[in-house]
């Protein structure tokens, strides 16, 4: 049984797919034509890991129940280097 390659890695290949061309213009802009395809691969890897990370929140809210919101802006504060009452400073 072979292993199928984790995102970003295995072999590169073509694919076509459709977008916009105000899209494609803003992507040539940005990449020039050359780094279309690493930009729109690391667009799509980001994306991939952001909807696993969403799945492991749902899977851990659905045993442990919802995360306390004062928790997270707590936590996200001290992230922040922020102490208690500077967000009110600003």
């Amino acid at each position: 049984m072979a292993i199928s390659p984790a995102p970003g890695e295995g072999p590169v290949r073509p694919l076509s797919v459709s977008l916009h061309e105000g899209t494609i213009a803003a992507l040539k802009a940005r990449t020039g034509k050359r780094g279309m395809s690493a930009y729109v691969e690391s667009l799509i890897q980001r994306q991939l890991e952001r909807d696993r990370l969403r799945e492991l929140i749902e899977d851990a809210e659905a045993e442990h129940g919802p995360v306390d919101q004062s928790a997270v802006a707590a936590k996200r504060a001290l992230l922040r280097g922020e102490t208690a009452g500077s967000a009110d400073a600003a």
